[in-house]
């Protein structure tokens, strides 16, 4: 009998989705007394945490955090208890750590750096103001070296289960699980890699691990089976006990480094959003787990529409079993988003995916990659935005019917300044590229962009950051997807009937 990795609640919810239509799951509201649904209200989340790797083992790297929260969600009713009343702290993620970055309002984001093979993976909370839509972003340049290159990705919320598509144990790779407990108990963490031909045999004993209390350790995922050398890889990650952060870097021999954010949760339609312009290389990655064969159409959405790229129109997944597709420059010359969708509607198998890009060429090149996301919803932030020649370049997606109207803010700069925002329109079934997105009028230093969905959509977005260096186009991409600020809470009904005896 063949192993096959488990489905989810979430993967479950996600596929039926791709069927029906249906965006979220949510409880009903509770009954009252009288046997009919009470009002729900959505308010603002009281306590967010989030989990932040170890950047880098080079001791010529820098770092750099930007922290931000962006205020009350749209929507969202105040707690008049709790106005004006927030904090947040990140630190290094031992018992004793000193805080890195400690924000103190809503609407202005903070920063900080660190530098070497030191820096430590962060743990943090935010409570009260400071907690709905908190977003922490950390950016690491490394000049030179094997592991040279921009490496980005946004501090995570903790969690149980987290799918890593496109990873690899072949030679010339180097890539490594990051584990962050943030808890003040052990957590219980199992790793299992699926390759092309299925599950991947790990040596006794090293595919479970134990991380104690209040610290990171970082994986070597080719150490789990050494004699397999393996260009396409998924990996799962799953906790038996406790809860933990999880993200993924890679090294690849002559072309950099960046960080794999997990994808998405199994799901049988997939949006991978953002794909430059003169990404040079292209790989889809795909995982079916489960029972199933998937049988998947590609199409890019680009700025005029959405095609199917010859010769790759389409991808079966064997269930349990890793696929690659090398798209190569799929974009030609123009920026687009991966959409990834069942070929016969009435069977949607749930699927994970990721892409591999690769920009610039020779001894220039440099490595990134988009995880499938999900929706912007409401709202979406990402930080650590810079001004400048291709510096952040934002990618808004409508891969639905509909066409969609988005709200772009721009915070103020770690520095100061001023917002600014701007309302853009995005046609169905297209990608729009907004080169340069909104800036902080009169600010300086890095600053936030906060994305909200006002008509339409779904809407899917993501961010890129370059950061050049002596000719390499040094960049890393960061989806935006709902920021989780607000909570719905059923309204209390008060009884005031006369108990009878």
């Amino acid at each position: 009998m063949k192993q096959r990795a488990p489905l989810t609640l979430a993967a479950v919810t996600a596929a039926l989705a791709a069927v029906t239509g249906i965006a979220s799951l949510t409880a009903p509201a509770a009954p009252a007394a009288d046997g009919k649904k009470t009002a729900a209200a959505r308010m603002p989340v009281e306590r967010s945490t989030l989990v932040c790797p170890a950047p880098s083992s080079s001791d010529i790297a820098d770092t750099v955090y930007t922290s931000y929260t962006p205020g009350a969600a749209p929507g969202a009713k105040a707690d008049a208890k709790g106005a004006g009343k927030g904090a947040a702290r990140l630190t290094g993620a031992t018992k004793d750590a000193k805080a890195v970055l400690e924000p103190k309002e809503p609407g202005k984001p903070v920063g900080a750096a660190s530098s070497g093979a030191e820096a430590p993976a962060l743990t943090g909370t935010a409570e009260g103001t400071l907690a709905p839509g908190w977003t922490v972003q950390q950016t690491t340049k490394v000049a030179v070296g094997r592991a040279r290159g921009v490496l980005g990705t946004a501090c995570g919320v903790p969690g149980t289960d987290f799918w890593f598509p496109a990873v690899g144990t072949s030679k010339g790779r180097e890539d490594y699980v990051h584990l962050t407990n943030p808890d003040d108990t052990a957590a219980e963490v199992d790793v299992k890699l699926f390759g092309p031909e299925g599950p991947v045999k790990a040596e006794p004993g090293r595919d479970r691990i134990t991380i104690a209390p209040k610290s990171s350790q970082r994986l070597l995922l080719s150490t789990l089976a050494p004699d397999t050398q393996l260009a396409d890889v998924t990996a799962h990650v799953t906790t038996r006990s406790g809860r933990i952060g999880a993200s993924v870097q890679v090294a690849e021999d002559g072309v950099g480094t960046d960080w794999l954010a997990p994808s998405t949760d199994p799901a049988g339609s997939l949006v991978l959003p953002g794909i430059p312009s003169d990404a040079t290389s292209v790989r889809l990655v795909a995982f079916a787990p489960g029972e199933e064969d998937a049988d998947l159409s590609i199409r890019l959405a680009g700025p005029g529409g959405s095609l199917s790229p010859a010769g790759s129109e389409a991808l079966h997944l064997k269930a349990g079993m890793t696929a690659g597709v090398d798209l190569k420059d799929v974009t030609r010359g123009e920026a687009g988003s991966l959409l990834l969708a069942p070929t016969d509607a009435k069977k949607a198998v749930p699927v994970v995916a990721a892409l591999r890009v690769v920009r610039g060429s020779g001894a220039k090149q440099e490595l990134g990659f988009i995880p499938a996301s999900g929706p912007v919803g409401a709202r979406a932030t990402v930080a650590d935005n810079r001004t400048g020649e291709n510096a952040t370049v934002l990618y808004v997606t409508a891969p639905g019917k509909a066409d969609a109207k988005v709200r772009v803010t721009a915070s103020p700069g770690t520095e100061g300044g001023e917002p600014e925002s701007k309302e853009i329109q995005v046609k169905a079934g297209t990608t729009l590229a907004v080169s340069p997105p909104p800036a902080p009028s009169g600010g300086k230093g890095s600053y936030a962009l906060t994305l909200e969905t006002l008509s339409g959509g779904p809407v899917h977005a993501s961010r890129t950051l370059t950061l050049p260096h002596e000719g390499i186009p040094m960049f890393t991409v960061q989806p935006f997807t709902d920021d989780r600020s607000t909570v719905l809470v059923p309204k209390a009904v008060q009884d005031l009937s006369v108990p009878t005896e």
